[in-house]
């Protein structure tokens, strides 16, 4: 960007801020992760959670041990607000809720869809402050943003150019990982000359190829992190459209394209991409966020093997760089945010015995460590935890009998598969509950860079991680649902949300 553009676009950032601060926004949270993370459920455990807090505290319930302001008795009510940003899509909380716990019908319970565009939900927390000139009543309002985050993956696209976008892409495809499945692509590429004229048809057929690459290196067998531009796996509204019918070439880098060039084609499509797409997501959203929480699926990268569990390393580091992290001031929260909370969650730990937990979140630190360092470096606060905003399963001893020796029981997970999931060749309807033995995390965190794998007791299956459905909900005494079961959701709310609490 030039001098100018960059002035005029920190200047549109700062007057969006200063009105976020004038009209009483509390704190904007960003909620984000890669696919499959688990985005959708934990906002709408979040938010169940806090707003049957109180509810669960007079029927003898405690669900957010951890979380101060709860445990204290200090919180007297949540409750929903109308959002500050009426072009922007509310997130849909009560549809999600329906589905965790089947609404009228529990045999209906299922997963709520994942995240596939930006929205917004605003929560209000009333509670009693103990600390500082304000003490007594008080409110926090919570303004909670869910994005994609192959939406972030392409904020440092923003200081490249087409041809460094096209070298960078190009050679990372060749990756033992990723070739198999990028042949198609990357043939038709090679068979291209970028200055053959214009295409519609050509530059059609060019971005079908590269987006199908994508989406395999996307896929469960593969779970490759870093696959920019994410519009491409998340069009939307975009679908079809010029923005995102491109696709990068065999260029050099600073070379000039003759007009009328499908490589000249290519590279304005690519910056056009970045103006409308990617620059207004960092101004209009991501730009304003006071905290962070990244959700990773860290068990499907494990299941994939080393060259997975390396390119979400790399997509992590990626994440980071884009956040503008530091230690925030008055001034700074009214003008030029930055994000001084950012937590890094690796999901789904209900789906291992709880003495694997402290190893998952050893992995997923050792994955951030570059990451943590350099905003620890400006003074943001950060952390690593494992969860599960909704708990699938319980845990329960199994016993082997001689296939163990002299071991006779396994640490297992119970639950209930969701339907067509597959254990030992058995395939599950999704009606009766399982026990697994998942297998065990390694000791040492960076055995997941040689490919260890998980260790399983000699005789033992290896089931690795199968899916499960949500759990049958508790009813409070009202008849509504008790907040949802959940590990180490507490532990995040007060470190995303706890100080501001007191």
């Amino acid at each position: 960007m030039s001098i100018l553009s960059d002035f005029l676009f920190e200047t549109r950032i700062a007057a969006s801020s200063l009105a976020d601060y004038v009209t009483g926004t509390g704190l904007r949270l960003g909620v984000t992760g890669l696919s499959r993370a688990g985005k959708t459920v934990f906002i709408t455990a979040l938010v169940q959670n806090l707003l049957r807090a109180s509810t669960a505290a007079k029927d003898g319930e405690r669900a957010l041990p951890v979380f101060r302001v709860h445990a204290e008795g200090r919180l007297m009510r949540a409750k929903l607000q109308p959002q500050p940003d009426d072009h922007v899509p509310r997130f849909a909380y009560e549809d999600h809720l329906a589905a965790l716990t089947g609404g009228a019908n529990v045999d209906e319970r299922h997963w709520p869809e994942s995240t596939r565009r930006i929205s917004e939900l605003r929560l209000t927390l009333e509670f009693e402050r103990r600390k500082g000139l304000r003490q007594g009543p008080s409110v926090l309002t919570i303004d909670i943003v869910d994005y994609p985050g192959e939406w972030l993956l392409d904020l440092p696209l923003l200081t490249k150019s087409y041809a460094q976008w096209s070298r960078e892409t190009l050679e990372a495809s060749a990756a033992a990982a990723r070739a198999p499945f990028a042949a198609d692509w990357r043939g038709a590429t090679l068979a291209v000359a970028a200055t053959a004229p214009e295409s519609e048809a050509e530059a059609k057929r060019l971005a079908e190829l590269f987006t199908a690459y994508l989406r395999a290196a996307r896929a469960d067998a593969y779970a490759l992190s870093t696959l920019p531009p994410g519009r491409f796996l998340m069009p939307g509204e975009l679908e079809g459209s010029p923005a995102l019918t491109f696709a990068p070439l065999h260029v050099e880098d600073d070379t000039a394209f003759a007009s009328g060039s499908l490589a000249a084609m290519m590279e304005r499509r690519y910056e056009a991409y970045k103006a409308h797409v990617v620059k207004p997501f960092f101004r209009d959203h991501f730009a304003r966020l006071d905290r962070q929480i990244v959700l990773v699926d860290a068990l499907s990268a494990l299941n994939s093997g080393p060259a997975a569990v390396r390119d979400l390393e790399t997509a992590l580091s990626e994440i980071l760089v884009a956040f503008r992290a530091g230690r925030s001031g008055f001034l700074s929260t009214i003008f030029r945010p930055k994000i001084d909370h950012i937590l890094f969650a690796a999901t789904k730990a209900d789906h291992l015995h709880h003495t694997s937990h402290d190893r998952l979140e050893n992995i997923l630190r050792l994955l951030t460590a570059r990451a943590i360092a350099r905003a620890e470096d400006v003074g943001a606060h950060v952390d690593v935890v494992a969860l599960a905003a909704v708990r699938a399963t319980r845990e329960a001893k199994v016993k082997q009998g001689r296939l163990l020796g002299e071991k006779s029981e396994l640490d297992a997970i119970v639950g209930v598969p969701l339907p067509g999931e597959r254990i030992d060749g058995e395939t599950f309807d999704g009606k009766g509950e399982v026990a697994i033995f998942p297998g065990e995390l390694p000791a040492d965190p960076k055995a997941v860079f040689r490919g260890d794998g998980l260790g399983v007791p000699e005789g033992a299956a290896d089931y690795r991680f199968v899916r499960f459905r949500p759990p049958v909900p508790r009813l409070a005494k009202d008849g509504e649902p008790l907040p949802l079961p959940s590990i180490r959701l507490d532990r995040a709310l007060e470190f995303l949300l706890g100080d501001r609490l007191q």
